[in-house]
């Protein structure tokens, strides 16, 4: 496994991030415990998750899976612990955002579930325009005072955002957002406009999440001929998108490698990029995504997959003319 600093920190993670979004609804509790296992026997120390993540059987569900992983002994100090506020969790009216209220509330209940004394990178799951940084940066240093959270953390910020809580932390004198969770596949490229230049400029770490396109990029098409089963959306997508995945799946058939780990590959390939959220739902699937750290594409890859999907960057002249 290799690790990498986070953002402008001292703290070193894994350059794969374990995502928890399915333990429970789409993964066993059994089963989202031998996961949690064999990341740790890859070498994976990054664990993601978010107090709204289970909502379909009940909240704060896998927090309360990943909380009985840990209480079986041993575990909590090998990882990094990375969780989420800003999601409705209940039916008050301070029950979501980002006011101080909430802040203090939702991170004891997160501690609570998941069974620790503290969270290692506590994440702002979305923008509260609502709330002023003041408000949030008050509640966020409370909480580190009091030893409950390491790092804060975002996720779905605009570069402006992340520029403006940049500055108003320097303000403070405080380390502010040391992170941001984007969007961000070779499907999904909007980011490498603003908010990559961004992280990259502020010393800001990129977690991207779906780096496989949410399905798009491991390999639909050869998926849908096959029979095997497939989200009836994940095929209308895929059917708006065809000559592009038709391409790309045919120049990752004569590179060797599935299209899946072409798509890994690519996102960990850029230098802001910091750990790509993978969220298999079986250990194999772990296994197969912490090879793909092997996989070095070629100048030549990287160009012909920017033909097939081209960035905000690459687009032609005219594109631009008014």
């Amino acid at each position: 496994m290799e690790y990498k600093y986070l953002g402008r920190t001292g703290l070193k993670v894994s350059r794969l991030c374990l995502g928890t979004m399915n333990f429970g609804p789409f993964t066993t509790e059994a089963v989202s415990h031998n996961i949690m296992d064999k990341a740790l026997e890859l070498g994976i120390n990054f664990f993601d998750t978010a107090n709204v993540y289970g909502w379909e059987l009940g909240v704060g569900i896998t927090e309360e899976i990943i909380g009985r992983w840990l209480n079986q002994g041993g575990k909590r100090d090998k990882i990094v612990l990375a969780t989420k506020v800003y999601g409705k969790m209940g039916s008050g009216v301070n029950e979501r955002g980002l006011s101080a209220y909430h802040i203090k509330k939702a991170c004891e209940e997160s501690l609570k579930r998941m069974q620790t004394d503290h969270i290692d990178l506590y994440q702002m799951h979305h923008i509260d325009r609502s709330t002023p940084w003041e408000e949030i940066y008050q509640a966020m240093e409370q909480l580190i005072r009091e030893g409950k959270i390491l790092y804060t953390g975002s996720s779905n910020f605009a570069a402006w955002n992340l520029t403006e809580a940049h500055y108003i932390a320097k303000q403070r004198n405080i380390l502010g957002i040391v992170s941001e969770q984007s969007i961000y596949s070779l499907r999904n490229r909007h980011i490498e406009l603003e908010v990559i230049p961004a992280c990259k400029a502020l010393g800001i770490g990129l977690i991207p999440w779906s780096p496989m396109g949410g399905g798009i990029l491991c390999g639909i098409l050869e998926k849908t001929k096959e029979g095997r089963r497939t989200r009836e959306a994940l095929i209308a997508s895929a059917e708006k998108l065809k000559p592009q995945i038709e391409a790309y799946e045919k120049l990752c058939k004569e590179i060797g490698y599935a299209p899946a780990d072409v798509a890994l590959a690519w996102v960990l390939n850029n230098e802001v990029v910091t750990s790509p959220i993978v969220g298999p739902r079986t250990t194999e699937q772990l296994e197969q995504n912490a090879k793909v750290l092997e996989i070095k594409l070629t100048d030549d890859v990287l160009k012909k997959l920017d033909e097939i999907w081209p960035g905000p960057g690459n687009q032609a002249p005219e594109a631009y003319a008014w």
